[in-house]
C-alpha cells in the first residue's frame, strides 16, 4: 500500500522516578495523546499551568481515523495557537451532496453567511493534526509528554489520584492533584475504575478505504444512499489532503471485517465507484484500510472526584456527523479554564460539576443526532427501509422531504442556553448571541491591522463594550471598565466601536463591515461577558461594574 506520511517514532525517554526510585508528583497528569488530550494540555499550559502527559504508544495515530474537523473545533484550534498550519494543510469544504441511487436530492451549505474567517468543515487526516498539536506541545515549556509510559492503575483519592506506570525501562509510580483521562473509546482507566458507560451498539459495519488517486471532484461531502455501484448500502466520499481520499462502503452486520480488508475485496468496491462516475480507468492505491462497527454512549458523569473524563473515554458516537473528535475538543474547551480557577484557588471545585453537566447535554445532543442519522443510514427493519427510501425519493422536488433526509446531521456547537453559569437576559435583545451561546465571529480593525473578533477573545473572561466613537466613550464609564481587569477574577475590558480609539489601557476593536453590530444586536452602551471559552455568560443594555461582577460571580462558581 502506498503511504503518503511517514509516522515518526517518538524515543522513550526514562523518567526521573526510574532513577530516583521515589513516586513523583504533578499538579496535573493527561492520559493520552489523541488530539483530545494535547488538547487539554496545551490549553492549561498556555494558561501556564504545568500539565504531564502519558502516552503508551510511540507514533501518531495509524490511518485517517478522524477526517472532518468542524467551525467550532477550529476555532478552538485558533485560540490554542495552532489553526492556521492545521487549515492550510487541510482541504476546506462547505457544500454536501446526497444522491440516492443516481440522481442528486438534496444539497447543503454549512456557510450561508459571510464574513467568517474559518470554513463550516476542513479535513484532515487525524495524524496531521496530532502531529501540529505536538508541534504546539514543544512551544510550552511547562507541558511535558512521555511516551511508551503505560497507566496500569489508578487510585482516586479525596485530595490526589494515584497511579502506576509500565515502561520499557520498568515501572514506577507518581500522583497527581488532578487527572484527565483522555485514553479513547475503550478507556483502561474508565474500566480500572469501574466506572459504566451506556448506550447503544449498532449492528452494521462500514468499511473505510483510504484511496491516492488524482481526481478532479470537487472539494465536497457526497453521500450515496444505494447507489449502482453499491446496491442496497450506503456509501460516503471526502477529499483530504495529499490525494487522499476517504471512501466508506457500507456493509452490513454479516460482514467479516478481516475479508473485507483484503485488497482483493476493496479493489473492485473502488473500481466500480470510479466506472460509475466515469473514471473507468483512473489509476489509485490504496494507503490504509480498516472496518469498524459503531456505538453511541455516553458516561453518566464526566467527572469523579479528582478524575476528570473527556473525549471519546466519556462518551461515543456513530462517525455519520463528523461529532467524535470535533465533540471532544469542545470538552477540553469546556474543561480547561475551569480546572484552572479551581486549581488557583479562584473557584470552588464545585465548579467542575458544570464541566460534566454542560458538557453530558452536549453528548447528549450529539447522541441524539448521531442515532438519528445511523438510524435514517442503516435502517432497522424493510418498513422503515420503505419510508427511507420514499423520503429519498420525494427529496429531488420537494421542500419538506428534503428536510427529512438525514445523512449525518453535522458538527454544530452547543448551545448551552440552560446553563446555572448564565445570568439571564434582563434587557431586550434580537439575534442568537444569547447567554449560553457560542460566539460568533466577524471582521474587526485591532491596533496590528485587520483581524477577526474570535482572534480576540477567549482564555479570560473579557468584557466587550460598544460605542459608536470609541474617542467619545464616557470617561466614568472607562475608568469602570478598566477596573474590571483588577478584581481578583480579571476581566478584560474591550471596546467595539465603528470608529476612533479608547482611553489609554482598554483594547479596541473597529467593527469594519458592521458584522459585530449586527450579530450581537449592539446598541450604544451595549456590555457582553464572554467567557473564557467564547461563550456568552451575560449581556447588558449598559455597563453596569456591579451586574457584570455579578455575573462574573455566576458564571465561575463563586454566586
Amino acid at each position: 500500500m502506498q503511504k503518503t506520511f511517514t509516522y515518526p517514532k517518538f524515543d522513550f525517554v526514562p523518567p526521573p522516578e526510574l532513577a530516583s526510585g521515589q513516586p513523583g508528583h504533578y499538579p496535573v497528569v493527561v492520559v493520552g495523546a489523541g488530539p483530545v488530550g494535547l488538547s487539554a494540555a496545551i490549553d492549561l499550559a498556555q494558561m501556564g499551568q504545568r500539565v504531564l502527559v502519558l502516552d503508551n504508544d510511540d507514533t501518531v495515530s495509524i490511518g485517517s481515523r478522524g477526517v472532518c474537523y468542524a467551525k467550532r473545533a477550529l476555532e478552538v484550534l485558533d485560540r490554542m495557537g495552532c489553526g492556521d498550519k492545521f487549515v492550510q494543510k487541510g482541504v476546506s469544504w462547505d457544500v454536501g451532496r446526497t444522491f440516492f441511487r443516481e440522481d442528486e436530492v438534496f444539497s447543503f451549505n454549512l456557510r450561508p453567511q459571510e464574513h467568517h474567517l474559518r470554513p463550516g468543515m476542513v479535513n484532515l487526516q487525524q495524524y496531521y493534526l496530532e502531529e501540529y498539536l505536538l508541534e504546539r506541545c514543544k512551544q510550552l515549556p511547562n507541558l511535558e509528554i512521555r511516551f511508551k509510559n503505560n497507566v496500569i492503575a489508578v487510585t482516586p483519592e479525596e485530595e490526589k489520584a494515584t497511579l502506576r506506570i509500565e515502561t520499557p525501562g520498568g515501572a514506577y509510580g507518581l500522583s497527581a492533584d488532578w487527572l484527565i483521562v483522555a485514553d479513547g473509546a475503550r478507556s483502561p482507566i474508565r474500566t480500572m475504575l469501574g466506572l459504566d458507560i451506556e448506550g447503544k451498539i449498532f449492528m452494521d459495519r462500514f468499511l473505510i478505504a483510504d484511496v491516492v488517486m488524482a481526481a478532479d471532484y470537487p472539494a465536497e461531502r457526497w453521500f450515496w444512499f444505494d447507489p449502482p455501484f453499491h446496491p442496497n448500502q450506503s456509501v460516503l466520499l471526502h477529499k483530504q489532503a495529499d490525494n487522499v481520499w476517504r471512501i466508506d462502503f457500507q456493509l452490513g452486520w454479516q460482514a467479516d471485517p478481516e475479508e473485507e480488508k483484503k485488497p482483493e475485496n476493496v479493489i473492485p468496491r473502488i473500481k466500480a465507484m470510479l466506472e460509475q462516475q466515469g473514471a473507468k480507468d483512473r489509476e489509485f492505491e490504496l494507503e490504509w484500510v480498516s472496518v469498524y462497527t459503531f456505538q453511541c454512549r455516553r458516561m453518566n458523569r464526566f467527572n469523579h472526584g479528582r478524575v476528570l473524563f473527556a473525549g471519546d473515554a466519556a462518551h461515543q458516537v456513530s462517525p455519520f456527523g463528523a461529532r467524535g473528535a470535533n465533540s471532544g475538543i469542545q470538552d477540553t474547551d469546556n474543561l480547561a479554564w475551569k480546572l484552572k480557577l479551581v486549581m488557583d484557588g479562584k473557584a470552588p471545585a464545585t465548579l467542575l460539576d458544570t464541566y460534566s453537566d454542560e458538557r453530558c447535554f452536549a453528548a447528549d445532543e450529539n447522541l441524539m443526532n448521531s442515532t438519528r442519522s445511523t438510524d435514517f443510514i442503516t435502517p432497522k427493519s424493510a418498513t422503515s427501509k420503505t419510508f427511507r427510501n420514499a423520503v429519498l425519493g420525494l427529496a429531488g422536488k420537494y421542500p419538506f422531504a428534503r428536510a427529512l433526509v438525514n445523512s449525518g446531521r453535522l458538527s454544530v456547537p452547543s448551545w448551552l442556553t440552560e446553563s446555572r453559569l448564565n445570568t439571564p437576559d434582563a434587557d431586550a435583545f434580537q439575534g442568537d448571541m444569547i447567554p449560553g451561546a457560542p460566539m460568533a465571529d466577524a471582521p474587526v480593525k485591532t491596533a496590528a491591522g485587520d483581524g477577526w473578533l474570535l482572534h480576540q477573545l477567549g482564555n479570560r473572561f473579557q468584557a466587550l463594550h460598544y460605542v459608536q466613537d470609541a474617542s467619545a466613550l464616557d470617561p466614568a464609564t472607562a475608568q469602570s471598565l478598566a477596573e474590571l481587569a483588577t478584581g481578583a477574577i480579571a476581566v478584560e475590558p474591550i471596546v467595539v466601536a465603528q470608529k476612533g480609539q479608547a482611553p489609554a489601557g482598554l483594547k479596541t476593536l473597529i467593527d469594519t463591515q458592521g458584522c459585530v453590530a449586527e450579530r450581537y444586536d449592539l446598541q450604544p452602551g451595549t456590555t457582553y461577558l464572554a467567557r473564557p471559552d467564547q461563550h456568552v455568560a451575560a449581556r447588558w443594555r449598559a455597563a453596569d461594574a456591579t451586574k457584570i461582577k455579578a455575573a462574573l460571580a455566576r458564571a465561575t462558581g463563586n454566586a
